[in-house]
């Protein structure tokens, strides 16, 4: 089968990009406090721009002939990246380190995709993994920056 762990990676990213998109729901949802007003509307660019690398990797791999998980159930028994029950007891500050906790991990998930791909000598997906993660490690950086906070991305 041509470019097997390619898709594998492909389709761990649909299963992560969903689960980070409801963590940043659930940021929207349970936040409170200082610069509520800036970040709350701020959570609906971040879910966008998940939502949007979402869809570019599932139709990267579709268009390569695999089977992008589909069903809510498929992604909780995939995903690798954590979540927290929905409460009050989370400060904003809290949750947006959970949020870098996802981005730092998915940026080393697309890191390992670029080298997946490179091996399978898949470089077109590689060049959409690489612009992918340069937009996550951006993300890390503003929110690193939003929490007064280096981006830290060389740790």
């Amino acid at each position: 089968m041509k470019y097997a762990e390619t898709k594998k990676v492909l389709n761990q990213l649909v299963a992560d990009l969903s689960q980070m998109s409801m963590i940043i729901h659930q940021t929207h949802w349970y936040m409170r406090g200082t610069n509520f007003l800036k970040l709350h509307p701020l959570m609906d660019k971040f879910m966008a721009e998940i939502d949007d690398q979402l869809d570019v990797i599932s139709e990267r791999l579709i268009a390569l002939d695999g089977e992008p998980y589909s069903t809510l159930q498929e992604m909780a028994d995939h995903t690798q990246i954590k979540d927290w029950p929905g409460d009050w007891d989370k400060t904003t500050p809290e949750r947006l380190e959970h949020l870098v906790t996802g981005y730092r991990y998915l940026e080393n998930l697309y890191q390992h995709g670029i080298e997946v791909t490179d091996d399978e000598k898949d470089f077109s997906t590689q060049d959409i993994l690489i612009g992918l993660k340069t937009a996550i490690e951006k993300k890390i950086w503003m929110v690193q920056a939003e929490l007064g906070k280096a981006p830290e991305i060389d740790q």
